[in-house]
């Protein structure tokens, strides 16, 4: 029994020993197998340079079959890349594009929209009143007057972007050159058509409201934009002309009316009140709704006029009815790196236009004596 205890002694011992030999050498291994790894830190950049992998590979252990199957290729803003230099931008990227031009400060937000895959979109707009009158059972019936229906071309416009980029910072994997490219893109595209909305003068741009004929409320016409005058040269001295401009809207556009100034005028605006003392400017109550004026939402448009001798600074209407904004959907980037070494040009294009549909349905404030 002694011997056999003995025996069991010597053997677990034994059995414990080849276990510890058996670890050095499984921790030697992982040691090895780390060293010869990249730095996790830098693990993405090494996933976006296969001739590094490849390099390095040769470099420790001789192995050159990574270089000889190594296919060079140029980075740029999309994983589809032309052997010109010319590419289509990825659609993560131009929906990142619509997104932003959709949040901008235009009024883009509150007009029509619509998709068009033509030069042109052409709006039918029937201005005229039907005939009609009282008839009796017996007696005869006279013609009545028929609608006329007028059409409202409005062109699209090619807006454009000339966005640049070191080629430096192009070849660095860790920057999200995506977005930035998107961002900056997006910024000057938003800026561009909401100035063009307000007062494009329609010459390869589209038209801006402001830029067609302006006449006193009590002689409008179809055409031009109705306004109501402040009484006052370059100021505002009571409530009542922003109350007067409320109502020469017609009641059917009120219902969806908005006003639209740019903040320095709606500093003015907030701080004014009726005889009773109360404040015609009211906060929204939940986050992301917009202030309200006399009851009707308020729409900051930097790209409106300062309050001026005969300025019209505040616009009143219902614009979804009003302004129509047509556009092709697709944006189309080209990359030249060649024009202006060492930097990547990124020519980006969209089509756009704009025009009033509807003169009946925007009324101004001008800030004037008559």
């Amino acid at each position: 029994m002694e011997r056999f205890v003995s025996d069991i002694n010597e053997f677990q011992s034994e059995m414990e020993l080849k276990l510890q030999k058996m670890e050095g050498r499984l921790t030697m291994l992982d040691r090895n197998s780390h060293a010869a790894a990249r730095p996790p830190l830098a693990r993405a950049a090494e996933a976006g340079a296969p001739h590094l992998k490849a390099f390095r590979a040769y470099l420790r252990n001789g192995d050159d079959d990574g270089l000889r199957g190594l296919e060079l290729e140029g980075k740029a803003l999309s994983t589809a890349v032309n052997s010109d230099g010319g590419y289509l931008v990825d659609p993560l990227t131009a929906e990142t594009v619509q997104s932003a031009l959709r949040a901008t400060a235009s009024i883009r937000s509150i007009a029509t929209v619509v998709r068009v895959e033509a030069t042109s979109y052409d709006v039918l707009i029937d201005q005229t009143e039907l005939g009609a009158g009282w008839a009796t059972e017996t007696g005869s019936l006279n013609e009545t007057a028929t609608p006329q229906i007028d059409r409202i071309s409005i062109p699209l416009h090619e807006l454009s972007a000339l966005p640049k980029a070191s080629q430096r910072l192009l070849d660095d994997a860790a920057f999200d050159v995506e977005s930035w490219l998107a961002e900056r893109i997006a910024d000057k595209f938003a800026r561009a058509e909401a100035q063009a909305f307000v007062s494009g003068d329609g010459i390869d741009k589209p038209t801006g409201f402001l830029t067609h004929d302006i006449v006193a409320n009590d002689s409008w016409a179809w055409a031009s934009l109705g306004y109501i005058a402040t009484g006052a040269t370059g100021s505002l001295p009571g409530t009542d002309p922003v109350v007067d401009l409320v109502y020469a809207l017609g009641a059917q556009y009120r219902a969806n009316a908005s006003f639209v100034m740019n903040s320095k005028t709606a500093g003015v605006l907030r701080k004014m009140k009726d005889n009773d003392g109360r404040f015609l400017w009211a906060d929204g109550l939940a986050a992301g709704e917009p202030a309200r004026l006399l009851g009707y939402p308020v729409l900051i448009a930097e790209d409106m006029p300062d309050i001026a001798t005969d300025a019209c600074a505040v616009a009143f209407g219902d614009f979804h009815a009003g302004y129509t904004i047509a556009e092709r959907p697709d944006l189309r980037v080209l990359r030249d790196p060649f024009s202006a070494k060492p930097h990547v040009l990124f020519y980006a294009t969209k089509r756009v236009g704009g025009d009033v549909t509807d003169f009946a349905a925007i009324k101004l404030l001008k800030f004037g004596s008559a």
